[in-house]
């Protein structure tokens, strides 16, 4: 029996959903969470098919709070977030297993990211953590420890998750693996990139793309920067966010795109109107 459970969370994700659930070796629980999407009935037939458990919410709660409803209906010991344009390569979920097992002292783990036909990636660093810890390590040909991991295939152990209250509820979307990652690391355990283990992920393709859809997700971005980096103590968390925002305004390539003019906007507003928002600073 599989010690890992996937929990997906889908909104009007039908189009990438097949490739990720073939992807899954036969055996392995599978929750679906479906965010109140268009088309959630052809998502049920999906998971009736595969054998998945379809949780139904009847609103768009956000990422963080639709993996706490998946990860609540799971029974096994690790739990794998993985996102539905993303597809597992063969070996694995054996290969992150295996990982667990080999770091028992750590929280959480990374897959390999495949983006393309480039080479397994691995996060480095992230807008909330000072330079001095980014990694400077590129690549790797082993495990090895990560400052921070990303949220599109993370796998994480169901008693540190349940220990730190899994994801913020608070969050809606972005920078939830940021923070979910900063707080396992400092009450549960490290966390590691296992290099035998790959992921595929296509990127941006979880649900449609369109200039609102962009600039909804942008805004949701600019909030979310300002809210966490303020829960994890940075300096001037809000003046260094709006500085960015800023000068990415001021790029050539907004002139030539509305789509990419809207989604730069959107997140200078996101961040704006988080100006006076001060979340619980975060104390291990």
């Amino acid at each position: 029996m599989s010690q890992i459970t996937v929990i997906s969370v889908c909104y009007n994700s039908s189009r990438v959903l097949p490739e990720m659930l073939s992807s899954i070796p036969e055996g392995v629980p599978v929750i679906l969470v479906d965010n109140a999407s268009d088309d959630v009935e052809t998502i049920q037939q999906m998971a009736d098919a595969r054998g998945a458990t379809l949780i139904r919410s009847s609103e768009n709660a956000g990422f963080g709070r639709a993996c706490n409803l998946g990860a609540a209906q799971a029974q096994t010991d690790l739990l794998l977030f993985l996102n539905p344009d993303s597809c597992l390569q063969p070996g694995a979920l054996e290969a992150l297993q295996k990982g667990a097992d080999r770091h028992p002292d750590a929280s959480a783990f990374n897959p390999g990211i495949l983006k393309g036909r480039g080479k397994p990636l691995f996060r480095r660093s992230s807008v909330i953590l000072p330079r001095s810890e980014a990694l400077q390590q590129k690549e790797a040909d082993s495990d090895i420890e990560l400052p921070v991991l990303v949220g599109s295939a993370l796998l994480v152990r169901r008693v540190a998750f349940e220990k730190i209250g899994g994801f913020d509820p608070e969050i809606f979307m972005y920078h939830e693996d940021d923070d979910l990652s900063l707080r396992l690391k400092a009450v549960c355990g490290p966390l590691y990139y296992i290099h035998e283990a790959q992921v595929s992920h296509a990127g941006g393709q979880s649900s449609p793309r369109s200039t609102a859809i962009a600039g909804l997700k942008a805004w949701h971005m600019g909030q979310s920067r300002v809210y966490v980096a303020r829960k994890h103590g940075v300096p001037f968390a809000f003046g260094r966010a709006i500085a960015s925002a800023a000068i990415q305004m001021l790029s050539p390539v907004l002139l030539f795109s509305a789509r990419k003019r809207a989604k730069q906007w959107s997140f200078l507003r996101g961040i704006w109107q988080s100006r006076d928002v001060q979340p619980p600073l975060f104390k291990p």
